[in-house]
């Protein structure tokens, strides 16, 4: 453990598991007190009690204003402050624009588009309140999906897109209003996480790696890990000059 986070309070969306759960887990390593926030209670408060006293879960749908009103406060009445957001929660979905429904691409926007913009309005005017000493900074997940398109991702295409652009519009909103606040956006590529299940289903854990690990020039899916540090450099002050930028993590595919 060191301290390139001391000091600074996180919010995780999506905090329970997957890149969240990493996120959750290496920053507290480094020093910051985290709040998991998930509709995934259980593994969210046993992710809280494995990580400590510097962890405290809240419950989260990211479609809900009240829900993010209500967490954001939770985590400043537990913790003191916010400085950081991490905004993980999301799902996926491989349907072609003629066979998605509209209910269905609703759906997706929903959680992996306004789910951030709710996370980033209430964020920003929380972290702007705490920042006197230490930077704030946003951290959006999106997605590779959000620079290179898909046949058969419509709706995750567009909304990791909007993702990309939001967390733009965010930091030249935040940087003109003279906030100490930064906000970047993140695009891993096939990542061993949850959101992978679907497809762990239907192939078995070591097809799926071999079907999916050949799609990436280094052949093989990325580790939770290797996205958590790049968030861990995010959140902390060492990454100060990065705002509105785009972190691929991606393995080369964008390289091709």
């Amino acid at each position: 453990m060191t301290d390139r986070l001391a000091g600074k309070v996180a919010l995780i969306t999506g905090g329970a598991s997957g890149l969240g759960e990493c996120a959750a887990i290496l920053m507290a390593q480094e020093g910051a007190q985290v709040v998991i926030a998930d509709i995934q209670e259980d593994k969210g408060r046993a992710l809280a009690a494995r990580i400590g006293k510097a962890a405290h879960f809240v419950t989260l749908d990211v479609t809900s204003e009240d829900n993010w009103q209500a967490a954001i406060a939770e985590a400043v009445k537990t913790f003191g402050a916010l400085h950081v957001l991490v905004n993980s929660a999301g799902i996926g979905l491989t349907k072609t624009v003629e066979d998605i429904t509209l209910e269905e691409w609703r759906r997706v926007h929903a959680i992996d588009l306004d789910g951030v913009f709710l996370g980033c309005k209430h964020g920003v005017a929380e972290i702007k309140k705490h920042t006197k000493t230490l930077g704030g900074s946003i951290i959006n997940i999106s997605s590779i999906s959000g620079i290179i398109a898909g046949a058969n991702m419509a709706a995750y295409n567009s909304a990791k897109a909007g993702v990309r652009l939001l967390s733009k519009s965010v930091a030249l909103h935040c940087a003109k209003s003279g906030y100490n606040i930064r906000s970047n956006s993140v695009h891993p590529t096939f990542i061993d996480t949850p959101i992978l299940d679907r497809h762990r289903v239907r192939f078995g854990q070591e097809v799926m790696q071999q079907k999916l690990g050949k799609q990436v020039p280094i052949g093989r899916l990325g580790r939770p890990e290797e996205v958590g540090w790049a968030l861990v450099f995010l959140a902390s002050d060492e990454s100060s000059f990065m705002t509105g930028s785009e972190v691929v993590i991606d393995g080369g595919i964008s390289a091709m």
